[in-house]
């Protein structure tokens, strides 16, 4: 018998119309997913009525949790004049302007509907920008769903090669041609990485950087890594892409911000969309008129039916507008307590372990190797199964932890639960230790 009938029941249904019973492999876990039923605040409730503390906030896109008055009250108001129309709106004009207010790189900007689409967009016009095809992109760094973008995204000991990594596939059908346009550095590794990227540089359109890569391990990226990209960028003119989908969150600047470096394009989502579907490319205005349809047919064409649909521009104003800096440095003093905190809670157990991240994101690592990239930070099976037991064991008392051991705050939370989830990862994890 099944812990959640509930859910169980809606994955018997979803199986017959779905491939594995999902849309979004995400949220699929064995024996069947969770279904939720609604949310509050920091606060979700599963289809058999099991109420949790969010940690996962819709894997990092929903910086006030769920269903804020606020976005609520904007999102309600829009939604008695239209959701979507065949026409531009002044609300796409004022996320516009603050999001351009807020990232000094951000002289103009474009919106899309995820982050997938962003990175990708922001790919192609770096491209009809240098006219070069090639990328550069960092091994084990996640951008989203798009073949070049993928490749090297989970190489394993066998396939990731020396120091100057190979091009590997991530999903079975993967062309060569795409391959052998993707070259491939070590992250936070200048010295190797820097003579990779002088060698391509006449081909390179440009290098996508995430300077805290979550399925990388968040781990921040060092100041000598950061100093490397703007050599490369001065000296060889090879645009940089940052990738800030998630890190935006960071300060109002986003990580580029914290980091004290300025890219030619971003692209970012999730928080900006006020828990709706978004994406969006910003930069400098050079680059981005290659989007200007203005004397007739752009150098890149970029279309969409839902692009700046007012639903998502209301409630992505709203979040923003609510997104000051005070509450940005609030939430990020949180997760300095949580990650003091679970390093502590490691020490008294006997688990060795470690926390990454800054600011309102950390990443729990169940081994004290010494982290600087991808590869360092690739788990046996064995501490792959002591952290599934963890969070496992965090669901079923109450704290609902993304399954990588990755988790954002939202601003509904305060102290009270940190310590919730301090208390309760110290059990889970004592736990599952004493299980094994």
């Amino acid at each position: 018998m099944s812990e959640r009938p509930v859910s169980a029941a809606l994955y018997d249904r979803a199986k017959s119309v779905m491939p594995g019973g999902n849309t979004r492999i995400t949220v699929f876990m064995k024996p069947h997913p969770y279904y939720a039923s609604h949310g509050e605040g920091c606060w979700l409730t599963d289809a058999d009525g099991v109420e949790r503390l969010d940690f996962t906030n819709n894997y990092n896109s929903l910086i006030h949790g769920h269903a804020h008055p606020t976005i609520v009250a904007a999102v309600q108001a829009q939604l008695q004049r239209g959701t979507a129309y065949p026409m531009a709106t002044e609300v796409e004009i004022r996320l516009a302007e603050l999001m351009c207010e807020r990232v000094p790189s951000f002289e103009q900007i474009r919106f899309c509907n995820s982050g997938s689409e962003a990175v990708m967009f922001a790919v192609k016009a770096a491209r009809a920008h240098s006219g070069r095809y090639k990328i550069a992109k960092c091994e084990g760094s996640y951008h989203g769903s798009y073949d070049q973008l993928e490749v090297s995204l989970d190489p394993t000991p066998e396939t990731w090669g020396n120091s100057d990594p190979k091009s590997v596939p991530y999903v079975a059908g993967t062309p060569k041609s795409v391959l052998d346009d993707v070259v491939v550095i070590p992250y936070n590794k200048p010295d190797e990485a820097e003579p990779i990227l002088r060698k391509h540089a006449r081909e390179l359109a440009c290098i996508v950087i995430d300077l805290m890569p979550n399925r990388g391990g968040l781990i921040p990226a060092t100041p000598e890594f950061v100093a490397m990209l703007k050599r490369v960028k001065e000296d060889t003119g090879v645009l940089l892409v940052f990738d800030e989908v998630i890190t935006l969150r960071l300060a109002l600047g986003g990580a580029q911000e914290l980091f004290g470096i300025r890219p030619d394009l971003t692209a970012t989502g999730k928080i900006i969309g006020g828990g709706f579907p978004v994406g969006a490319v910003a930069g400098s205005a050079e680059v981005m008129a290659v989007f200007d349809p203005g004397d007739g047919k752009p150098a890149l064409s970029h279309s969409g039916t839902f692009n700046a649909n007012p639903m998502t521009m209301v409630a992505g104003e709203a979040a923003m507008r609510l997104l000051t800096q005070d509450e940005i440095d609030r939430i990020g003093a949180l997760g300095d307590r949580a990650r003091t905190g679970i390093a502590e809670g490691m020490q008294e157990i006997g688990l060795a372990g470690q926390v990454t991240g800054l600011g309102s994101l950390f990443r729990i690592h169940v081994h004290n190797r010494p982290l600087s990239d991808y590869r360092s930070m690739l788990t046996s099976e064995r501490e792959k199964a002591l952290l599934s037991a963890i969070v496992h064991n965090m669901r079923n008392d109450g704290v609902f932890v993304n399954e990588r051991g990755v988790c954002s705050l939202s601003t509904p939370m305060g102290d009270d639960e940190i310590e919730t989830f301090l208390i309760c990862f110290k059990s889970a994890a004592e736990t599952a230790l004493a299980e094994r």
